[in-house]
């Protein structure tokens, strides 16, 4: 009897683990099934290019259909919610899709009504953001207009998709200014509830110094309790104030709408509960999970759905033969830090060990925790990759989804080593970028 999978997201995560189960169960006859609510896959890395005039929005978007095999069967309907007792995903309009494994791969969603005044500064245009299309469009138009004064780029709270997005701004809009002339007219200050830069040490205190070296304020532990768009003022829980002229709002981020209304499905953010190294959600043992929509405590990026891909596929495909699982992601996440000019950082950590220097994948290769023209070219050129070989499932030669230590100066057991993430007790068993 063939298995019924059903993915619920077709972007990064939900794509790619379609194409790769596709080609691992096709030949048994499994059946599956993607839904999302529209036809319109978007490139989200290229959104914090499109307010600088660095990529053109229709260059970002293509159907989401066509990036799936033919074999794959796409419905594009409204979730309603999920049916876990009966192994159903009832659609909004009240038709109910059987499964026999789930893949919630949903995503993340901005959830700004959850910081008081935030939504009204956003629709009065006194607050920007661009993890949107036109949200990104909108800001092109105010970075346009904007001729000196304050600008503050926030982070509300964390998590949010692709952490360093924010200071990837930051240091584009510095460059930006420079471009057109005015930037000793713009005051640009980073507001962020973290004790740095950054979540890892060593990674923060090299982005720090940029910061500090391109003339950028850092307003660290600051907890954004309100913004008030008439005033022009971030306050934060304290009651300190950080007044702006123009403001990038990076609001709170939570699971989809959806995963709130199915009954015990997700935590008090909606995102679903998950074991960190098998994928398999801790709700149900024919539940799993990638990308933004899980819980573990993974930086929410698309090479971290690359990375969960390889574990997912391979503990569906156990799961469905009566396997034991394989707890193989380790936490892989690899970024890629725009810093102006035409240079990039290049981060490549994982659960144990923070971001290092070095080289990555291996003694040859991109510049690790550096600055380079090199890792600029490579962030602009994963475009490619990403349409051809990623969401298609193909492997990427020289990446694997375990974070490689060749090339890398780790100590182990030293300073550069994190905290360990053991497995669950608990849960189920078996230059222009366009």
């Amino acid at each position: 009897m063939s298995s019924r999978i059903v993915i619920l997201g077709a972007g990064t995560g939900g794509t790619l683990a379609a194409n790769r189960l596709h080609r691992e169960l096709g030949r048994r006859g499994a059946e599956i099934t993607v839904i999302d609510l529209d036809d319109v896959h978007v490139y989200q890395p290229g959104l914090l290019f499109v307010p600088f005039g660095l990529a053109r929005p229709h260059h970002l978007e293509r159907p989401r259909q066509s990036q799936l095999n033919s074999d794959i069967l796409y419905i594009e309907r409204l979730i309603d919610h999920v049916d876990a007792d009966r192994n159903t995903v009832v659609l909004r309009d009240g038709e109910e899709v059987p499964y026999d494994v789930l893949i919630v791969a949903t995503g993340s969603v901005l959830s700004p009504d959850e910081t008081e005044g935030l939504s009204d500064a956003i629709a009065m245009n006194a607050v920007h953001h661009f993890y949107t299309l036109h949200a990104a469009e909108v800001l092109e138009a105010a970075l346009d207009r904007f001729d000196g004064g304050r600008l503050v780029v926030n982070v509300v709270d964390n998590p949010i998709k692709c952490p360093v997005a924010p200071l990837e701004f930051c240091f584009l809009a510095d460059w930006y200014f420079h471009q057109r002339g005015i930037r000793d007219r713009v005051e640009i200050t980073y507001v962020t509830p973290l004790d740095g830069a950054f979540t890892k040490p060593i990674a923060s205190d090299t982005l720090g110094s940029l910061l500090t070296e391109k003339n950028i304020r850092l307003i660290p532990d600051f907890n954004t309790g309100s913004v008030d768009g008439i005033k022009r003022r971030l306050v934060g829980y304290d009651g300190r104030e950080v007044p702006f002229d123009l403001a990038v709002v990076i609001p709170m981020h939570s699971g989809a709408v959806y995963v709130g209304r199915s009954n015990g499905l997700g935590d008090e953010n909606n995102f679903v509960p998950t074991d960190p190294h098998t994928m398999q959600s801790l709700v149900r043992p024919n539940i799993f999970v990638i990308g933004d929509a899980a819980n573990i405590p993974a930086s929410k990026a698309g090479s971290v759905a690359h990375f969960e891909g390889d574990a997912l596929v391979a503990n569906v495909v156990h799961f469905i033969n009566g396997e034991t699982l394989d707890a193989s992601y380790d936490g892989h996440t690899n970024c890629f830090i725009e810093s102006g000019f035409g240079k990039a950082l290049l981060i490549d950590f994982n659960y144990d060990t923070e971001p290092m220097p070095g080289r990555f994948p291996g003694t040859v290769g991109l510049p690790l925790l550096k600055e380079s023209r090199l890792n600029h070219w490579g962030k602009v050129t994963f475009q490619w990759l990403y349409w051809h070989a990623l969401l298609a499932g193909r492997r990427i030669p020289g990446i694997k989804s375990k974070m490689p230590t060749a090339g890398k100066r780790v100590e182990l057991g030293g300073p550069q080593r994190l905290r360990s993430i053991e497995r669950p007790k608990e849960g189920p068993k078996p230059e222009k970028v366009s």
